[in-house]
């Protein structure tokens, strides 16, 4: 397996690591003094305090914090080994561009382009099994934000653009967005975006909801397809009301789903690349359209 480099071993690096590990791949690890003890007890095979004590590598996986991605990313290029990079690539429009341009082997971690229940919604819009797509409906509401860095908004929303990105195929402009903000910070918003004559995207993220949701749901023209939790083991596909207004039960099937792990299936994509096989989905161009895609409804919101 090749040799990587992983830049943090944090809340979300540990888990990174983890996978990495289980994947049998031999990872030096870029940590603080602090973090060092907790990336040798999941595995790493070494660990130093600088990017630039990092040896030669195939290959970087980038878990700091969003706001230090660009500064890291740049560091790396340099290498010229490909780089996956946990979403979202940045927080500035302009500079993902930059790195989209110079960096053709940088690629971004959306997890949820990975999920079977996500990938399975995907193969009903592309049948046509429930008539052609209407629209999509994105849900990710919790309670609390761990990371101080940004806000929820840049933490959760991209997410949801990555379901649209691999539902669609691409992503529709946005149109409209409100922000929830109280005591002068960001605790949530409603987007919609469509595409003239496309289907639409409703998302709504949040960081005050007592219980944590995750549903993704897609709307065709004869029914919906529905992901009712990140851990469900099927979708439900609920066949349209009778047009007759008579009550009715819902005409309601459930399609079972693997239970694969999102998280490590992307990193086995990546694993994988590196010794020839295909890229991960999300390109930097990918990320650099998803970034600006978050800036614009952020500007749509008043944030």
């Amino acid at each position: 397996m090749p040799n990587l480099g992983l830049i943090g071993c944090g809340r979300w690096g540990r888990l990174v690591l983890r996978d990495l590990v289980a994947l049998k791949a031999a990872v030096t690890v870029v940590a603080t003094r602090d973090h060092a003890r907790v990336a040798k007890e999941t595995g790493a095979r070494d660990v130093v305090g600088r990017i630039q004590d990092l040896p030669r590598v195939d290959g970087v996986v980038v878990v700091t914090p969003t706001s230090t991605h660009a500064d890291v990313i740049e560091v790396l290029l340099p290498r010229g080994v490909p780089i996956f990079c946990e979403k979202p690539l940045c927080d500035d429009a302009s500079r993902a561009e930059r790195l989209a341009a110079a960096g053709d082997r940088l690629f971004v971690m959306d997890k949820w382009r990975y999920h079977p229940g996500v990938i399975e919604l995907a193969s009903i819009a592309r049948s046509g099994e429930l008539g052609p797509v209407v629209g999509l409906r994105t849900t990710r509401l919790g309670y609390s934000h761990p990371y101080t860095d940004t806000d929820c908004v840049w933490t959760l929303l991209p997410h949801d653009l990555s379901i649209a990105m691999e539902i669609f195929g691409r992503l529709p402009p946005p149109r409209h967005a409100v922000a929830d903000v109280a005591d002068r910070r960001v605790l949530g918003l409603v987007a919609t975006s469509s595409a003239d004559g496309g289907p639409w995207h409703v998302a709504e993220v949040g960081v005050r909801s007592p219980s944590q949701q995750r549903i993704v749901t897609l709307f065709c023209r004869d029914g919906t397809a529905t992901l009712q939790d990140s851990y469900a083991d099927h979708v439900v596909l609920t066949k349209n009301p009778p047009p007759d207004g008579n009550k009715a039960e819902p005409r309601m099937t459930q399609r079972p789903i693997s239970q694969d792990m999102p998280l490590l299936a992307e990193l086995a994509v990546f694993l994988e690349y590196l010794k020839g096989g295909p890229p991960p989905k999300s390109s930097a161009a990918d990320a650099a359209a998803m970034v600006k895609t978050v800036v614009e409804i952020r500007r749509l919101a008043g944030i």
